[in-house]
């Protein structure tokens, strides 16, 4: 089997199996959507994290439009407790959605109040940069949530390896995660 054919089948199953040692994200939260390329076209990668950088939900979609925000905002919102304040870029869809689902949660659009989000997107990209390149949005999806697991296992948001070196903390992660699986 191949390492990519195993990120495709085991990634999904290593997050369900940490969720209930995930703590809970913060109430401020920092959303935004990136480019990948995907087979030559561009899509879009919805993400969130909170104040502390934890990644709370990825997501990859074709389109950039409301039924995209809303989506992605509902599985955000499905993983723990609610925001209070929410910061965004001035995408015309985040408004209408955010009032919908988050009606007492303050909106904040202002310029460069979304950087923390921005060089965030970093961390994914340079993981992206050097693969051959996806052909599906579903593996974009998953290679996308894997690297955003990771990213969260290392930043400590998980109690996962939290006993052992920093250096060691990602296979003591996963020797614990494969008891479990």
């Amino acid at each position: 089997m191949t390492v990519y054919r195993w990120v495709q089948r085991f990634t999904p199953l290593l997050i369900d199996a940490a969720r209930p040692c995930r703590h809970s994200s913060g109430d401020r939260w920092f959303a935004d959507e990136t480019y990948v390329k995907i087979s030559g076209r561009w899509i879009y990668l919805y993400r969130a994290i909170d104040q502390d950088g934890q990644v709370i939900d990825v997501l990859a979609s074709e389109h950039r439009d409301l039924a995209a925000a809303r989506r992605f905002f509902t599985t955000a919102l499905s993983h723990g407790r609610r925001p209070v304040e929410v910061t965004t870029d001035k995408a015309a869809s985040y408004p209408r959605v955010l009032d919908e689902l988050l009606p007492y949660a303050c909106h904040i659009d202002a310029r460069r109040a979304n950087n923390r989000i921005e060089s965030d997107h970093s961390q994914l990209k340079a993981r992206l940069r050097p693969m051959r390149g996806l052909k599906r949005v579903r593996s974009a999806q998953t290679v996308s949530s894997g690297q955003a697991f990771v990213q969260n296992i290392r930043r400590c948001h998980y109690e996962l390896g939290v006993d052992t070196d920093p250096h060691l903390r990602l296979s003591a992660a996963f020797t614990e995660l494969t008891l479990a699986v």
